[in-house]
């Protein structure tokens, strides 16, 4: 028993090394620091931060790099290492409707207060290769190597207002522009859409990082488990409700992409301090109206906010939102979208991803045990056969093991 211990230990560490290798890849290739991963693979190191649920960037960009850009691998190690962070603090809502707008569309209204707002978007790409991007760098002249051009540099002021101040004179604005108002307000003022109002007062928030997941979950538990989910799992659960297993097909009210203060009150201060901000996107779908006996028929909400650019998870999120609420507002429960017990524990991305690999470990004990009782099984066939008739007779040899 010590040497087979011993051996797989040296097997381990050899596997181990093997990986270090493959992960550095041909060392005459320059290494890939985590500024690049950050500011080139920006998208990739979004996720990794929202599913993992830590918001640092160099970490989330150090996993992916530990894990050779594999996404499901890097949310994995910062999830692992996010239970080994002390809680220095309880941050306040965000206040979303504060944001300041880098992104901002709607497909319900073309001509909406505060505008349109396309910023960065493969939206109107024609999903073709760029072979330019294959090109070599220009060669560094002192700016710094690799400069991206100026229309394509992010800058300070990216999430500055598009329009000019009315008064060039007049210098910059006193404070920080305002929000454009959200289209579900402007909707809302006509009694369209279901209201949006907290209860008074507002309940502490289930903690998904700090208990087990129970049913029935509340709503917050539900967002805070669907925002940590895995993308591609909750895209094909908002893809089967949008083809009827769900009856949501929803119009895309608003999406936002933007900076949003993060705001905590500590004790000793007693009012509330800006510690930083974050870059999130918010989706508010409006999906099919319903009304109650008496009550004239409104639009319904789903929501979904994300860490960074993460557009694809945060619309996939507000669909299985509105899907799982189906039950509270009259709907059947009968797809799959629709049952919180399918989708909350099925979606946590290192659970599935883990569960699933385990099967890749050793389960001798347990194969052998199945082998043996099916031996046991084609024994007793064998036995119970009328004489004279072999019990393969029936059946050509498939190779069965002795």
């Amino acid at each position: 028993m010590y040497v087979a211990v011993k051996g797989g230990e040296a097997a381990i560490d050899a596997a181990h090394a093997a990986l270090a290798r493959k992960r550095r890849g041909d060392p005459e290739v320059p290494d890939l620091s985590l500024e690049q991963i950050d500011q080139q693979l920006a998208l990739a190191v979004d996720r990794v931060m929202l599913e993992g649920s830590v918001y640092d960037r160099e970490l989330a960009a150090l996993a992916v790099k530990q894990a050779r850009g594999d996404l499901l691998e890097a949310i994995f190690l910062l999830r692992a290492y996010r239970t080994t962070l002390p809680r220095l603090a309880a941050s306040r809502p965000l206040e979303t409707g504060q944001m300041v707008v880098a992104r901002r569309i709607s497909a319900t209204f073309k001509d909406l207060p505060g505008g349109q707002v396309l910023g960065a978007t493969f939206d109107y790409t024609h999903r073709l290769l760029d072979f330019d991007l294959a090109a070599a760098p220009p060669p560094d002249d002192g700016g710094g190597a690799g400069a991206a051009p100026a229309a394509a540099a992010r800058t300070d002021d990216e999430f500055a207002p598009a329009d000019p101040p009315e008064n060039p004179q007049a210098g910059p604005p006193a404070s920080p522009p305002a929000s454009p108002p959200r289209v579900s307000d402007l909707v809302g003022r006509d009694g369209l859409i279901e209201p949006a109002q907290p209860s008074d007062p507002e309940p502490a928030p289930d903690d998904l990082t700090r208990q087990p997941l129970r049913f029935p979950a509340s709503r917050d538990l539900r967002l805070q488990a669907l925002a940590r989910g895995d993308e591609g799992f909750l895209v094909s659960l908002a893809y089967s409700s949008q083809r009827g297993h769900g009856t949501t097909h929803p119009f895309a009210g608003e999406i936002r992409q933007g900076e949003v203060a993060v705001e905590i009150v500590p004790e000793e201060l007693g009012f509330p301090v800006t510690i930083g901000t974050v870059a999130v996107t918010e989706c508010e779908m409006f999906g099919q109206f319903v009304g109650a006996q008496g009550e004239p028929p409104r639009f319904t909400r789903g929501y979904g906010l994300t860490f960074g650019e993460s557009e694809r998870k945060a619309m996939a999120m507000a669909i299985v939102d509105r899907a799982l609420r189906s039950g509270e507002l009259g709907g059947g429960t009968a797809a799959p979208a629709q049952d919180a017990e399918f989708v909350l524990p099925h979606s946590d991305t290192v659970e599935a991803s883990g569960f699933l690999q385990h099967l890749k470990l050793p389960h001798y004990v347990d194969f052998q045990s199945e082998l043996e009782g099916l031996r046991r099984m084609h024994a007793g066939l064998a036995a119970a056969a009328p004489a004279g008739t072999a019990a393969g007779d029936e059946a050509p040899d498939d190779g069965t093991l002795p």
